[in-house]
């Protein structure tokens, strides 16, 4: 059976937080992407790395920022392929060239067939496991989507 948009939301926000934090989408941004579930997507994403990973376990890591999110990207680089996607990008970031200044450590850009090829991402198991080294190794980020 499959969920509609409203509970499907509701279970990606239980598995990855409400967003208010910044760190995954809100409730609204969820429910702009599955508005798009046949839609081609492509999310442009910039992170900044903290110095050492921070799991908030009450446990300090040595484990460098760059370190955990090499151990995310070890399962979200083939599960996006797995999925459908690719990545377009996935280089340092150098400087802003027009517009207000910004600094940042990498920029990913992630294409997807389709909207529900994305959020085939955000449902895979393997993938949700390996969020928790995103959110460790990232101090900063921002994500768009756009519609190509």
């Amino acid at each position: 059976m499959e969920l509609n948009s409203e509970k499907r939301a509701d279970r990606l926000i239980d598995w990855y937080g409400d967003g208010k934090e910044g760190s995954s989408p809100t409730r609204e941004q969820w429910l702009r992407l599955l508005e798009k579930r046949g839609t081609p997507v492509t999310f442009i994403n910039f992170f900044k790395m903290r110095a050492f990973a921070d799991y908030q376990e009450g446990v300090s890591s040595s484990l460098s920022g760059q370190a955990a999110f090499d151990q995310y990207a070890a399962v979200s680089v083939p599960t996006v392929e797995k999925v459908g996607g690719k990545f377009l990008l996935l280089a340092p970031f150098e400087a802003s060239f027009i517009g207000a200044e910004e600094i940042w450590d990498l920029v990913a850009v992630g294409s997807y067939p389709t909207g529900e090829a994305a959020l085939d991402l955000y449902e895979n198991e393997n993938y949700r496991e390996a969020y928790k080294h995103r959110l460790a190794a990232v101090s900063d980020q921002k994500v768009l989507l756009c519609l190509a």
